[in-house]
Parts: structure tokens; C-alpha cells; sequence
């Protein structure tokens, strides 16, 4: 049987133009590359360093090289969490989203055979980033975008969030939420728990917020994807539709049962282990689990393709999980006429 397209849904890009051009626009912020070796640099942004950030996170042609040995046919590009930069002014956090998704807008033009793209957003300016949305999907050809799984703390039931969700419900946008500045960080100081727990914590957080605040259930177009499994949801799904039922808590924003909104819910497959997936796959369903790598990062994979290959899941799936289901996840959010 032959196989589709390989489609990598979750995959950062920080280009040197871009770069280039934040600095220009908010030279405080302006992005630094200071190379370590041949493979790894340091990638300083607003003066913060992050490390080691790899070459194929700026390099198309590292990029393309890494995908060639991953199996990955295309990628869908989104911003690096280190440019969020929620933390500053709305409206030039406004300016330099929009420059970063003109970027990756340019990136598949040039490779449409290779890759797709997500938006990034001001979301501490919420119209604006319903603007950018609407702007990303209608002008540029963006299928969605990655947003944090906070805003400065706040979750993403906020209220004051409601445009982004009308408009990511009008053009229903694939939605991928990525962790961000996550809860507990004074107790995950060591031992790089603020990315191996830390990071699934926020997601979780992130996920709880949109089904017990209805926000899945009234804008139901929206794909949410939630990366690196799913964080703890797949795992503790039970306990949330059991608590709804026994608790008033959990009710007061949802009228029925989580069961109905946590079956919508799309899930990334960078588990490092095959049992996890293994249960990931046969808890979602094939239908709601794509194909990540979290490239360039170290806590991604560049075995993502082969560990779907070696599940015990019938070729069809594989393929489902592989190109079809990031096919549906992202070109539901079809491009409108502009």
C-alpha cells in the first residue's frame, strides 16, 4: 500500500531574516545567535538566553537535511516559544508577530512541497490578536496558530480571550497551544523539571481552562491541538469527566459532561517511549493523534516517523496518524478569500 506524505505538525522556526527584522523593529529585544559548535548556539532574545538552540532551528538547509533523515515529507512551521513575548506592549508585540508570520508565510512560498505554516499572536492584546488571526489565515494562507498555554500567568478561559475564539471559530483554525512560563517554576528549578514536568503541567492547566470554561464547546470549529502527548490529559481523562459529575465546581461553566469536548481535543505524538504512545493512540483514537517532532529542540525527536512506523497499528492508522490526520488538522482551516 503506498504511503502519503509525512506531515510534521509540530516544528519552530526562527529564520535569520526574522531576526534581522525584529531587531530593527524593537532593537531591546533583538534576537542573538552565539554559536557553541558546529551543531548548537546559544539563542538570546529580550537578553534572555536559551541553550543549546540547534542550527537547523535558523538553517533551511540543515532543516531540510534533518527531515530527510527523519522520514518528514513536510512540516508545519510555527514561531519559536521563545518569541511569545507576551511579557511586553501589546502593539509591539502586534508588529513583530506579524513580521514573523510574513516570514514563514515567505518559507513555504518558497517550499510549498515542504512545508506549512501556523501564526504567532499578541495575545496579551487580544483584538489585535484576532486581527493578526483573521490577517494570517485570509492574506497570508496560515492554517491556524500557536499560542501559548498562558497569557502572563492568565488562562486561556479568560474572558477578555473571547475575539480570538470567535475568529479562530469562523475560519476554524487549527489552534496548536504550546507550554509557556508554566505553574510550579519555583519548585521545578532542578534537574530540568520545568521542562520534563513543567512543561505537560501547563498543558494540562491549559486544556482543564478551555473544556471547564466551554470554551470547546461553544466554538466547536476550533482544532486544538495539545503537544508532547497531550501533557497529562489522555492519562487523567476519567478523573476529570468523574469529577464533573460528582463536584459543582466543575459545572459552572459546563452544563454537560467534559466527555464530549475532551473526544475533540488533538493530540501531538513526542512521547519517547512506546508504551505511552501505544496507550496515547488507543485512548485518543487514531483520528485525534498526529505526527510531532518538536523540532529543532533537544526535547524533540528526529525518530518520530520510524516510532509511529514500529506501533502495533494496522498500515492505515499509521498512515492516519502520519499525513491524514495533520492533512485534517490543518487543512480544515481552509484559506478564505481575502
Amino acid at each position: 500500500m503506498p504511503h502519503g506524505k509525512t506531515i510534521d505538525t509540530h516544528a519552530h522556526i526562527l529564520s535569520d531574516e526574522t531576526m534581522r527584522l525584529i531587531a530593527k523593529e524593537a532593537p531591546a529585544i533583538s534576537p542573538k545567535i552565539t554559536p557553541i559548535d558546529d551543531a548548537f548556539s546559544v539563542l538570546e532574545v529580550a537578553g534572555v538566553p536559551y541553550r543549546p538552540f540547534p542550527h537547523g532551528g535558523w538553517n533551511l538547509e540543515k532543516r531540510l537535511a534533518d527531515m530527510d533523515f527523519a522520514g518528514v515529507d513536510m512540516q508545519v512551521l510555527s514561531n519559536t516559544p521563545q518569541t511569545f513575548l507576551y511579557n511586553i506592549d501589546g502593539s509591539q508585540n502586534a508588529a513583530i508577530a506579524a513580521l514573523q508570520n510574513d516570514q514563514i508565510a515567505a518559507t513555504v512560498k518558497q517550499h510549498p512541497d515542504r512545508f506549512m505554516g501556523i501564526a504567532t499572536l499578541p495575545m496579551q492584546a487580544p483584538e489585535k490578536a484576532a486581527a493578526e488571526l483573521t490577517r494570517a489565515m485570509r492574506t497570508l494562507g496560515l492554517k491556524g496558530a500557536q499560542i501559548g498555554s498562558n497569557v502572563n500567568g492568565r488562562n486561556l478561559d479568560d474572558p477578555a480571550l473571547e475575539p480570538l475564539w470567535a475568529a479562530a471559530n469562523e475560519y476554524a483554525a487549527f489552534i496548536m497551544i504550546h507550554p509557556t512560563q508554566v505553574a510550579g517554576a519555583d519548585r521545578l528549578k532542578s534537574y530540568y523539571l520545568g521542562n520534563l514536568i513543567g512543561n505537560p503541567l501547563d498543558s494540562t492547566i491549559a486544556a482543564a481552562s478551555l473544556v471547564f470554561g466551554g470554551v470547546v464547546t461553544r466554538f466547536p470549529r476550533i482544532r486544538f491541538l495539545f503537544v508532547h502527548g497531550g501533557g497529562f490529559v489522555p492519562y487523567q481523562f476519567g478523573r476529570w469527566i468523574h469529577g464533573w459529575a460528582v463536584r459543582p465546581e466543575p459545572q459552572v461553566h459546563l452544563k454537560e459532561s467534559p466527555e464530549a469536548a475532551l473526544k475533540t481535543l488533538w493530540f501531538d505524538t513526542i512521547l519517547h517511549a512506546p508504551e505511552p504512545l501505544e496507550y496515547l493512540v488507543a485512548s485518543a483514537g487514531v483520528s485525534r493523534v498526529v505526527l510531532g517532532s518538536d523540532y529543532p529542540y533537544d526535547m524533540g525527536t528526529l525518530e518520530c516517523v520510524r516510532q509511529v512506523r514500529a506501533l502495533s497499528i494496522s498500515d492505515a492508522d499509521k498512515d492516519r496518524i502520519l499525513c491524514g490526520g495533520p492533512l485534517a488538522l490543518a487543512g480544515a482551516a481552509a484559506t478564505v478569500a481575502a
